[in-house]
């Protein structure tokens, strides 16, 4: 990765880490305009209030992100007392294959331990084939028994990491 460096944002950044966020997931085919998901993928400073987040830098360049999110949050979808939760992983286009997002999963799993929390867990959308290859690579095992729909034709799949 090179000088790939994890870290919380700089304020001046929280504009392109939503840019860089629906870009992400417009690439993968992700957006539906029923769900209005965009805004919430764009509003960086909404979740930087209520969920710690990451990115990928090189150089001045925001390569990914992800939010890192605590039980009974707002951004809380599965997690539960003494797990930590992640959202909305994305990585450029340009950025993709060069092992970003495993290194903010790790970054994600690492701030879990430096939490002392037991175990990491997300939700996915069931047809994001490529993120869910990411995670059994890690070491997460699927979760089934949380998988959960939050809109009509909106699947989604738990994982989870024991740390």
């Amino acid at each position: 990765m090179g000088d790939v460096e994890i870290r919380p944002p700089l304020a001046e950044e929280l504009a392109a880490v939503g840019e860089l966020t629906v870009e992400a997931y417009r690439l993968d085919g992700l957006l539906s305009d029923q769900v209005g998901y965009e805004n919430a993928l764009r509003d960086v400073a909404h979740r930087a209030e209520h969920a710690e987040l990451l990115v990928a830098v090189e150089g001045d360049a925001v390569l990914g992100t992800v939010a890192v999110v605590r039980p009974g949050t707002s951004y809380a979808e599965i997690s539960r007392e003494g797990e930590l939760e992640f959202r909305m992983l994305a990585v450029t286009g340009s950025a993709r294959g060069r092992g970003i997002g495993e290194a903010l999963t790790r970054a994600v799993l690492e701030r879990a331990r430096e939490l002392g929390l037991g175990k990491v867990v997300l939700s996915s959308l069931d047809r994001m084939r490529t993120a869910h290859r990411l995670y059994e690579r890690i070491g997460f095992r699927r979760l089934p028994e949380r998988d959960w729909q939050p809109f009509p034709n909106v699947s989604l799949i738990a994982y989870e990491y024991d740390l």
